[in-house]
C-alpha cells in the first residue's frame, strides 16, 4: 500500500470513494462466484443424473456415520448415557 500524503479534505473525499467503488465490485463479484458455488447443477443426461444421485448418496451415508460415530464416543455431551 503506498503511503500517499493527502492535502485537502476533497483528497481524501476521491480516495475514500474510489476505495468504496473497489470493495463494492469486489463484493459484487464474491457473490457471484457464491451464488455459482451453490447453484444446483441439472443433469444433461441419464448418466450424469445416477452420477449425481450416487454422489449425494455417499455424502448422505458419510454424514450418517459420521454423526453415529460422534454420538457413539462424545454421546454424554448431550445427555445420552453409555449403557452397561
Amino acid at each position: 500500500m503506498p503511503n500517499t500524503t493527502y492535502h485537502t479534505l476533497e483528497e481524501i473525499q476521491q480516495r475514500k470513494d474510489e476505495l468504496q467503488s473497489g470493495i463494492q465490485q469486489q463484493g459484487d463479484q464474491i457473490g457471484t462466484l457464491w451464488r455459482g458455488l451453490f447453484a444446483p447443477q441439472k443433469a444433461n443426461s441419464k448418466g450424469e443424473l445416477m452420477a449425481h444421485l450416487v454422489a449425494n448418496s455417499i455424502t448422505a451415508i458419510d454424514g450418517f456415520l459420521l454423526v453415529r460415530k460422534l454420538m457413539k464416543s462424545y454421546g454424554y455431551l448431550f445427555g445420552k448415557r453409555k449403557k452397561r
